[in-house]
């Protein structure tokens, strides 16, 4: 399914519009590649932030409301806080990891495997632990909300 301005996962609505639009118009790219919609939106988050760090708002004009010392601070709070220096490989093989809900708890699973490596009774624990694991083994860590669907990725 083509995502638009309009029309896009919920879990793209917090980034900024320039952001989304990226994000957007990478994630419709993975889809005509054939990935699946989960991995699709995962990667075109991290890609767009990635991008967003790298190619700075330009300078505005006087008239505009925005002064480019705000500008400098977004882009400065916005590359501490995203720290997705690493870019996303294209390839189909990733060894991400995925924290995702279970019937009664919280597990990690490897991408493509459907057995758990780990359980955990909050998914506050189960975050914490692939925080760790994506450090140690520099891999990213796709987090998802109770339904499913992906909320956050976190490379360390």
């Amino acid at each position: 399914m083509p995502w638009n301005k309009q029309d896009y996962p919920v879990s793209m609505k917090n980034l900024e519009p320039r952001v989304r639009h990226k994000a957007i118009e990478i994630a419709n790219a993975l889809l005509d590649d054939g990935y699946e919609e989960g991995r699709s939106i995962a990667i075109a988050t991290a890609k767009a932030e990635e991008w967003d760090e790298n190619h700075p708002v330009p300078e505005r004009s006087k008239s505009d409301s925005t002064s480019s010392s705000e500008n400098a601070n977004r882009n400065k709070s916005s590359s501490t806080e995203r720290r997705h220096s690493e870019p996303v490989s294209s390839s189909k093989s990733h060894d991400n990891i995925h924290v995702v809900p279970t019937d009664a708890s919280w597990a990690i699973k490897e991408e493509g495997k459907s057995s758990y490596l780990s359980t955990f009774d909050t998914k506050a624990e189960a975050v914490d632990e692939a925080k760790k694991l994506s450090s140690k083994q520099n891999i990213r860590a796709i987090i998802h909300n109770q339904d499913g669907q992906i909320a956050s990725s976190i490379k360390s």
